[in-house]
């Protein structure tokens, strides 16, 4: 095999990796609306997700050589899960308690641009006018979905579903941000099997209405236990297990691409579950949030080529 041929593979397997966790992403949020309330709490699911999780990266860990944690880095490992990943998937799930769907997964696409805002306040870094007008056109997007009445809905659940899945954006955004350096020194098995340990030990605290869920109770058929094996099994432990190897085969700038699709991918499949309507407003907020990435991003790469 050429190298060119090897370039090849690698390209394609990275964006293989990256499309399957995308679908995963976006998958996941219809089929967690799915459950809650109905099946289970908003805490319900968070104690399977993040519990499953944890439970399937250490049994993995004991079929590969794990890389040894520098105790340097324990601290922001376990306050980025304790912290960041708690955070966000805790918000997450109870955002969908409100809101629609779609509003969610669009809102969802806005961790860059909390991250270039957690830069510049923290880490005293200067974006261009062009960054700056891509934040603000993504803002003006989330604030169409933040405020958008639809039918459906009653607007005060609907407004706070959008708030709290904004402030899980926000959270994952920190995750990212405090991870940052333990991610590209280890392996994702070595690193995320204490993450999300550091994850769970605060959900404990929400274990004790679980054996109230209906699910339990209710005559469930197998259509909520697989989509909670789901949600579980791949957005939780396999997507997250995809993301890297994707960055390392085609960079993180390709990967980030991928994150648009994601409210396409929930659209679709909420529709198509008989969850949500789509809206002519959700369209255009998802077109406006995703010019204002694409123009951050650009901006981003054209700083960087000019220093």
């Amino acid at each position: 095999m050429t190298t060119g041929d090897k370039n090849i593979g690698q390209v394609l397997r990275g964006n293989i990796f990256i499309l399957l966790a995308t679908i995963f992403f976006g998958v996941n949020i219809p089929v967690v609306k799915f459950l809650i309330p109905e099946w289970m709490s908003s805490f319900d699911v968070t104690v399977f997700r993040l519990g499953g999780g944890c439970v399937l990266f250490w049994i993995a860990s004991a079929f590969v050589h794990p890389d040894k944690i520098a105790r340097a880095d324990f601290p922001r490992i376990l306050l980025g899960g304790g912290l960041g990943l708690f955070a966000f998937i805790f918000l997450f799930n109870l955002s969908l308690r409100y809101a629609n769907p779609i509003d969610v997964s669009i809102i969802m696409t806005l961790p860059p641009v909390f991250v270039i805002l957690i830069n510049v306040v923290f880490r005293h870094a200067r974006p261009s006018w062009g960054e700056i007008a891509g934040v603000l056109l993504a803002f003006a997007g989330a604030a169409a979905v933040i405020m958008a009445k639809h039918p459906e809905q009653r607007a005060s659940d609907a407004l706070l579903g959008n708030l709290l899945a904004l402030a899980s954006a926000l959270c994952y955004a920190i995750y990212l941000v405090v991870l940052e350096g333990p991610t590209h020194k280890y392996r994702p098995i070595s690193m995320l099997r204490w993450v999300f340990l550091a994850a769970f030990i605060p959900a404990v605290f929400l274990l004790k209405g679980l054996p109230e869920a209906a699910i339990f109770h209710g005559g469930a058929t197998t259509g909520p236990w697989l989509m909670l094996a789901f949600v579980v099994l791949c957005p939780t432990f396999l997507a997250y297990l995809l993301v890297n190897p994707a960055i390392k085969l085609i960079g993180s700038e390709l990967v980030s691409i991928y994150q648009y699709l994601v409210p396409v991918v929930a659209a679709i499949a909420s529709v198509a579950m008989h969850l949500a309507s789509l809206h002519a407003v959700q369209v255009l907020a998802m077109v406006v949030i995703i010019a204002g990435m694409v123009l951050t991003n650009a901006a981003r790469r054209r700083r960087k080529v000019q220093s």
